[in-house]
């Protein structure tokens, strides 16, 4: 008798086997949760702020709670390196699991070819075959969908709210209306025409994956010992979405989403056997302890290092920054024996709330300075920017002075600061 043991999922018994456990309705339901959250996640705007948004006109990138600047390019970097390394780690230990159960092309497609069964046609050589009618009411749906995936996508960009107001008012911007335009065109082909001939033929990631497969990484196969029980049904061919036989090994195609594995359990159940088909780490299946190879631990601890760190840095960072300089159009020049200087300010609030500030501008060398301008309760959006001119009358001295810039909160404690250096006055004469 054949040993099953090999399997990361334990021998069913006779009565499992009348029902076998299929995976086609938690890869569904995996697949509407996660389209949920990309639909609802820029409508989640705690505090007024989306959780995700990348906000072009400020050149920042909300990401939960956090406002990250172009200016905090640090910060930036880390994000990207460990969203690399994220990609990397998931690809080396789960394979091309992403693309059968987590894809949005997948889900699309898999959308796409459900409302193409539900209107009784059929898709041969990646067309849709039926009557004229349905075909119609197909491709209406496609564009609708295409609609709404488009505008999701610009949801990460622009507020939702805010675009769909635009829209109906029309009143949205005619660059954003065209991209919008644009998008859904390219979504609508893809429905319509391309489909599961862009997983096959032009996205990168089953090229990416083959080059960072391990030993241990998480596979769908029909394993060589197994192969002496198949009766030869093909049902696993019928029902695989990229046209493959999985009885010929490993292929580039496959996706791992697991139909093939679901067709062959309902063909075995009726013969009280269990499928041939499963997911094992590694095609000799090592099990979990597999992965504690030299690859994935050392991905894995670059991962965690980096999310530590882009974590700490975003957490530790000052809640508000301020940069200061001479006014380009302003001479410093000197008028009743007092030296004015016109500054140039620029406060960035940081915080994910309104926050009023106060300046206090102080000369370094002890002088004492007067300063006209807005220095008090100086109210700056959540996330925003503020500009503001002061003007700093000081001693007229024949030595470079300096100052400094002082930002208060307002519990009048010092959250930024910025030097500023005041020519000698023997040069504005």
């Amino acid at each position: 008798m054949a040993d099953y043991s090999h399997r990361i999922i334990t021998m069913p018994t006779t009565q499992q086997l009348k029902r076998p456990l299929l995976l086609g309705p938690w890869r569904r339901t995996f697949q509407w949760l996660t389209t949920l959250i990309i639909i609802l996640l820029p409508w989640i705007q705690p505090d007024g702020i989306s959780l995700v948004r990348i906000d072009i006109p400020s050149l920042s990138l909300h990401l939960f709670g956090q406002v990250l600047r172009i200016q905090e390019l640090y910060l930036l970097l880390l994000f990207i390196l460990a969203a690399g390394a994220g990609f990397l780690f998931i690809t080396l230990v789960f394979g091309r699991l992403w693309c059968g159960w987590a894809c949005p092309q997948t889900t699309l497609t898999d959308l796409a070819e459900w409302l193409a069964g539900r209107l009784k046609l059929n898709i041969l050589a990646n067309r849709l075959q039926g009557a004229l009618v349905q075909k119609i009411i197909a491709h209406f749906f496609y564009l609708l969908l295409a609609l709404l995936v488009a505008a999701n996508l610009l949801w990460y960009f622009i507020e939702p709210q805010r675009f769909l107001s635009s829209l109906v008012t029309g009143t949205l911007h005619v660059g954003v209306f065209i991209t919008f335009l644009v998008m859904t065109a390219i979504i609508y082909l893809d429905l319509a025409l391309i489909r599961r001939l862009m997983c096959r033929e032009f996205c990168p990631y089953g090229r990416i994956q083959s080059s960072f497969v391990d030993p241990a990484t998480l596979t769908l196969h029909l394993p060589e010992q197994e192969k002496p029980r198949c009766i030869r049904c093909n049902s696993c061919v019928r029902t695989c979405p990229m046209g493959i036989d999985i009885r010929d090994g490993y292929q580039i195609e496959c996706i791992n989403c697991g139909r093939c594995l679901d067709a062959c359990r309902r063909v075995m159940s009726k013969r009280d056997e269990p499928g041939l088909i499963y997911y094992t780490f590694g095609v000799d299946n090592r099990g979990v302890s597999g992965l504690l190879n030299l690859r994935v631990l050392l991905l894995g601890l670059l991962l965690i290092g980096l999310s530590g760190a882009l974590t700490y840095a975003t957490l530790a960072r000052a809640t508000a920054s301020l940069k200061v300089s001479l006014a380009p159009t302003a001479v410093s020049k000197v008028i009743d024996n007092q030296q004015t200087s016109l500054f140039t300010v620029w406060i960035n609030n940081r915080s994910t709330v309104i926050q009023e500030y106060h300046l206090r501008v102080t000369s370094l060398s002890g002088e004492s300075l007067e300063i006209r301008g807005q220095t008090e309760q100086i109210p700056v959006a959540a996330g925003g920017n503020y500009q503001l001119r002061l003007m700093v009358l000081s001693p007229v001295s024949h030595q470079p002075n300096m100052v400094e810039f002082q930002l208060l909160d307002h519990r009048q404690q010092t959250v930024a600061t910025a030097t500023a250096r005041i020519s000698a006055s023997a040069n504005n004469q």
